[in-house]
């Protein structure tokens, strides 16, 4: 069934798509975030490694499945969909809405100016990502 003209399955795999970026990301600069959040590994793990909660993990896909449905809504409203299309919409909501909450976030909550360069990256790529998927896949 779509959405504003777009498949399921386009915002499906918009979603694991954005899911696989903040895997690879967050792999590469996760001992970064750790110290601009000022924890360490093992603050986040059991005595085997593991993480102590999947919970983050499954809040992190379901919230990666709304923001591509919500990108493929807005992307509906705004024109034709293209990967062009799907670029310039990403853009727009990360540098209206998204990077615009982490700074203030950020430097409320004290924290290291580089969780903005860091989070903030992330939530670029996922964007960006998501919105050349939607506008890819099209009605497919």
């Amino acid at each position: 069934m779509p959405f504003v003209g777009y498949s399921w399955v386009g915002i499906l795999a918009a979603t694991i798509a954005g899911y696989a970026v903040g895997s690879v990301w967050y792999g590469v600069l996760g001992n970064r975030w750790l110290a601009a959040l000022g924890l360490t590994k093992a603050d986040i793990t059991n005595d085997k490694g593991k993480p102590k909660s999947y919970a983050p993990f499954i809040t992190a896909f379901v919230a990666d499945l709304v923001m591509a449905f919500v990108l493929a809504g807005v992307m509906g409203h705004v024109g034709e969909l293209t990967v062009r299309n799907g670029l310039i919409t990403a853009a727009f909501i990360w540098s209206g809405f998204v990077i615009t909450t982490l700074v203030v976030n950020t430097s409320f909550s004290m924290r290291s100016k580089s969780l903005i360069w860091i989070d903030g990256g992330h939530w670029l790529v996922v964007l960006l990502v998501m919105g050349a998927v939607i506008g890819g896949i099209g009605m497919r």
